[in-house]
């Protein structure tokens, strides 16, 4: 097929979605981009020279879906995932297996050391976590549209990890990591000129600089998943921590530590993608990386 001045055959950079048939096409595979509608069709579906200037095409514009028998399209539709999912069916998990332990051990007095008794802090961690990620996944949903599309609790690859929050949107990718922690979220920086530069993420007093790492661990793999060059930012949402009222939030080691409603305007910036490739990314992240 040669390339004509409204289409091109090239390797796809994402995954797409053949708008004739709606089979999926996988990413790196041949196809041709449609310039005009900024959408994908296999090969398969070549325009024949004949149908452009026949008069029953000439009343309106060509397209395989007039020349085509009607017939049933399958269209996948993309689960976004549960916010918190996984945290919450790990923290139902822990307090279950410890009840039954008091109770094993304890059959008449069970119910009683559970009333007066407190969840260990490694088991209440696991409810804090799901909170924070089910706050934040509410308030993204409502934002969701055909440039904001998201995905929630993914697993990532080879490892018990998984990623809150993927948010694709016209201005890039987001990988987000959702934190219910208390106190004021802050940068230190130590060193400088005369000794390495380090800089320390601080909420209150707590150092919580691993999880800025966590983060761009979870950027490698969403980059990985799309290709070296996918526009990937990776972002840390304090969702109930000691903001200032005016800034507070920074950067460190490229990853934007900020508060929800700091996250949902940067969400709905303009950018260069459009809703078509937006969709191909979504879908595409969707299938390398299933909900946990």
């Amino acid at each position: 097929m040669e390339d004509g001045p409204d289409e091109k055959v090239m390797r796809l950079r994402y995954a797409g979605t053949c708008r004739v048939c709606g089979v999926g096409i996988p990413q790196r595979t041949e196809a041709v981009y449609e310039r005009q509608t900024k959408r994908v069709r296999c090969l398969s579906h070549e325009m024949s020279p004949s149908l452009e200037s026949s008069p029953e095409t000439n009343r309106g514009p060509v397209t395989l879906e007039r020349v085509m028998e009607p017939g049933p399209v399958a269209i996948e539709v993309v689960e976004p995932g549960t916010a918190g999912a996984s945290a919450r069916r790990e923290f139902e998990r822990r307090k279950a297996k410890r009840e039954q332990r008091i109770r094993t051990q304890h059959p008449r007095l069970g119910g009683f050391l559970l009333a007066i008794s407190e969840q260990r802090q490694s088991t209440t961690a696991w409810d804090t976590g799901a909170v924070g990620e089910e706050r934040l996944g509410r308030g993204l949903d409502r934002l969701a549209c055909e440039t904001i599309r998201l995905l929630h609790d993914r697993r990532t690859p080879r490892s018990r990890a998984n990623i809150d929050h993927i948010a694709v949107t016209a201005n890039g990718v987001y990988v987000i990591d959702a934190k219910k922690y208390r106190g004021r979220p802050q940068l230190k920086i130590e060193g400088g000129i005369l000794r390495p530069r380090v800089e320390r993420l601080l909420v209150g007093s707590r150092d919580c600089t691993r999880l800025v790492d966590g983060v761009l661990k979870q950027v490698d793999v969403v980059r990985t998943a799309l290709g070296d060059d996918a526009p990937v930012r990776g972002v840390l949402c304090f969702v109930e921590a000691d903001w200032p009222l005016i800034g507070g939030s920074f950067t460190t080691r490229d990853v934007h530590a900020l508060w929800p409603k700091k996250l949902y305007l940067q969400l709905q910036l303009e950018g260069a993608l459009s809703s078509e490739a937006i969709d191909d990314i979504h879908r595409c992240l969707a299938k390398e990386l299933p909900a946990a």
